[in-house]
C-alpha cells in the first residue's frame, strides 16, 4: 500500500485552477490532488501552463487573475491574506526553481542564503543556523559542505548549485515541495544523482513533491503520477506506468512517440579526406598563484590536454562528457577562438595567431566553419531583425553583394531551415523574441548556413528545446547534412542525441579524451568505466 493510499484526505488539492493574463486565457480549470509522501509529475511542453500553474498557486504569477481553488490541508491558498501567504512560501511549500544561477544570490555566499532562510523561518540565532545550513549542505551531499558553504554561486558547478537550492528549500521543512526542471541544465550522470537525492529526502521527511517538466524519461523514473498539459488544459493523468503503457489522449502519445530517431547517411570514409584534423591539442589557461607567488608570475590550468580528432567529409563527430570536460574549450579552439598549441588544420589550413586577428586567411577560415549555439535567446541579438541577424555574415564574407541580392539569399536560408513570410508574414522585420524557442534555434542555424560552410559546431543545440521540438530539430539538421554534404561537430552531454546524429563519438573527462570510436563501439560496448557510467546513466535519466 502506498502512503498516499493510506491516507484518503489530500495535502494539497486544486479545482478549477483558472489563470489569466489580461484577456488571455493561460490555464484553463485544471484539477488534481497531491497526497503527503505522493511523487506528481506536472508535463507538458513550454507554454503548456505548467510553470503558471505551479506560481499561481502559491499567488506568485504576477498580476495575474486567479480563480478556482487551491486547498492545502483544507485551507485555499486564494483567499489568504499577503502576509499569511508569506508564511506559506517557503514554510508549508517551498520551490526549487529551474536555473540556480540564477535564482540564487550573487552578492552572499550559499551558506548565508541557506542560514537566511533557517533563521526567518525557524528563529534560530546566526550562529545556529550558519551552523545548520552546513548541515543541510551535507545532507543534499555536497562535498567539504563547510568550505562550499562559504563558496559564491559562480564558484560552484551546475549540480553543486542546484544542491545549495535544495537545501534553501529543505531548510524550513516544507510539507510539499515544488520542483521546477530541477534537472534541465544538468548532465546525466548529475540528473540520476539529484533524481535519487530528492528520492532519498522524500522518503525521509514524507513530503509530497510536484515535479514539473518535459523530461519524460525523469517522469518515467521518478513519479507515482503524471498530469499532462496542453495549452493550458489538463488532457490527461493516472499512474505512471498508465499513462506511458496506454496512452488516451493524442498529445501524450505524441510527447512519448518524440524520441530522437536516428536518419543518417553512413558515408564512405576516405584516408585521405579530413576537414577538421587536431593532434595533441592542448589549451591553457593562466590562474593566480596564492600568496606572494602571484605577483611575479601565474600558474597554469590545462583545460584539454593532447586532443587528437579527425572529422570527415558528410560525417558527425559527437563529443560526449559531463560539464567541465573541456568539450566546449576544444570547441572554442577549433573555431579560432582561444590559443592552443599542437596541431589543428582545417581543410590542410591552420589558424593565424592571434586567432582573432580577421586577417583573409583566418578570414576564409571562418566561412568553412560555423557555429550554432546552445541557446538561442542569448545569441541571438535582441536588437536586430531577422533579416539583420540571417544576413550579418552575408556582409562579412560577401560584401559585393547587393541589398536585394542579399535579402534574397535571406529568404533562401529561412527557407532552408523551414521559416517562411506565408508562415510567419512580416518575417523578415520581426525580432527574436517573437519567436518560440525552437524557432530561434532555426533562425541560429539559417545565420550560420547562409555563408555555405563545410562544417557546422553545434553547442548543445537542443538541450535547452522540448521534446517534440528537439525532434524537430535533429530532423531539420539530418535532412540538411544529406542536402548539403555538411559535416558537424556535435557537443553534448545527451547519450540519446549522439545515437540519432553521430557517425563517430569522442568522450571526454577532465579535459582528456578518454575513448574514441563509431558510435558503435563506443555506446554499445564501452571500455572505459567512465564511459561505462555515462551510458549506464543515459539509460536511467
Amino acid at each position: 500500500m502506498t502512503m498516499q493510499e493510506s491516507s484518503s484526505t489530500p495535502l494539497l488539492e486544486v479545482r478549477d485552477l483558472r489563470v489569466r493574463f489580461g484577456d488571455k486565457q493561460v490555464v484553463n480549470g485544471v484539477n488534481f490532488a497531491l497526497h503527503a509522501g505522493e511523487k506528481l509529475a506536472l508535463v507538458g511542453e513550454s507554454g503548456s501552463g505548467k510553470t503558471v500553474t505551479a506560481l499561481a498557486m502559491l499567488r506568485l504569477a504576477g498580476d495575474a487573475q486567479l480563480g478556482g481553488q487551491v486547498l492545502l490541508n483544507g485551507r485555499d491558498l486564494l483567499t489568504l491574506s499577503e502576509r499569511e501567504m508569506r508564511g506559506v512560501r517557503g514554510g508549508d511549500v517551498a520551490m526549487i526553481f529551474q536555473e540556480p544561477m540564477t535564482a540564487l544570490n550573487p552578492l552572499m555566499s550559499v551558506g548565508d542564503q541557506v542560514a537566511e532562510v533557517l533563521q526567518l523561518k525557524q528563529a534560530l540565532t546566526l550562529a545556529q543556523a550558519q551552523q545548520q545550513a552546513v548541515e543541510l549542505l551535507a545532507t543534499t551531499g555536497i562535498p567539504d559542505p563547510a568550505r562550499r558553504a562559504r563558496a559564491f554561486a559562480h564558484q560552484l558547478s551546475g549540480g553543486q548549485r542546484q544542491r545549495a537550492m535544495i537545501a534553501m528549500a529543505l531548510a524550513s521543512s516544507p510539507k510539499l515541495l515544488l520542483a521546477d526542471e530541477p534537472t534541465t541544465a544538468l548532465d546525466v550522470t548529475l540528473r540520476v544523482q539529484i533524481l535519487e537525492l530528492l528520492g532519498d529526502l522524500q522518503r525521509q521527511t514524507g513530503m509530497a513533491l510536484l515535479l514539473i517538466t518535459h523530461d519524460l524519461n525523469l517522469v518515467r523514473r521518478f513519479a507515482d503520477r503524471a498530469a499532462v498539459m496542453e495549452q493550458g488544459l489538463l488532457v490527461e493523468q493516472g499512474a505512471v506506468h498508465d499513462v506511458f503503457a496506454s496512452p488516451q489522449h493524442a498529445y501524450t502519445r505524441r510527447l512519448i512517440a518524440s524520441v530522437p530517431r536516428r536518419d543518417v547517411v553512413e558515408a564512405p570514409v576516405r584516408a585521405a579526406q579530413v576537414l577538421v584534423e587536431v593532434q595533441q591539442l592542448n589549451v591553457r589557461y593562466a590562474t593566480p598563484l596564492p600568496g606572494l607567488r602571484g605577483w611575479f608570475r601565474k600558474g597554469e590550468f590545462v583545460a584539454v590536454k593532447g586532443a587528437d580528432l579527425r572529422l570527415l567529409p558528410h560525417h558527425t563527430l559527437g563529443i560526449v562528457g559531463e560539464s567541465g570536460s573541456g568539450k566546449s574549450t576544444l570547441a572554442q579552439a577549433i573555431l579560432g577562438l582561444l590559443p592552443s598549441d599542437g596541431g589543428l588544420r582545417i581543410n590542410g589550413q591552420a589558424w593565424q595567431a592571434p586567432a582573432t586577428r580577421n586577417s583573409p586567411a583566418n578570414q576564409a577560415l571562418r566561412r568553412s566553419v560555423q557555429v550554432v549555439f546552445q541557446d538561442p535567446f542569448s545569441s541571438l541579438s535582441p536588437r536586430l531583425t531577422v533579416e539583420e541577424i540571417v544576413g550579418e555574415g552575408l556582409r562579412v564574407h560577401a560584401p559585393e553583394s547587393s541589398p536585394p541580392e542579399r535579402r534574397q539569399r535571406v529568404l533562401q536560408a529561412l527557407a532552408d531551415v523551414g521559416l517562411t513570410e506565408l508562415q510567419y508574414p512580416g518575417l523578415l522585420q520581426r525580432y527574436p523574441h517573437e519567436f518560440s524557442g525552437g524557432q530561434r534555434q532555426r533562425l541560429a542555424i539559417a545565420r550560420a548556413l547562409i555563408v555555405q560552410p563545410q562544417v557546422l559546431v553545434l553547442d548543445e543545440p537542443t538541450s535547452a528545446l522540448d521534446v517534440t521540438i528537439q525532434q524537430q530539430v535533429l530532423a531539420l539538421l539530418q535532412r540538411l547534412q544529406k542536402e548539403r554534404g555538411l559535416s558537424y561537430l556535435l557537443i553534448t552531454h545527451d547519450v540519446d542525441v549522439i545515437r540519432a546524429m553521430a557517425h563517430d563519438v569522442l568522450v571526454m573527462k577532465e579535459g582528456e579524451v578518454l575513448e574514441a570510436g563509431s558510435v558503435a563501439q563506443v555506446l554499445d560496448a564501452p571500455r572505459h568505466p567512465y564511459t561505462q557510467r555515462l551510458v549506464a546513466a543515459s539509460m536511467l535519466a
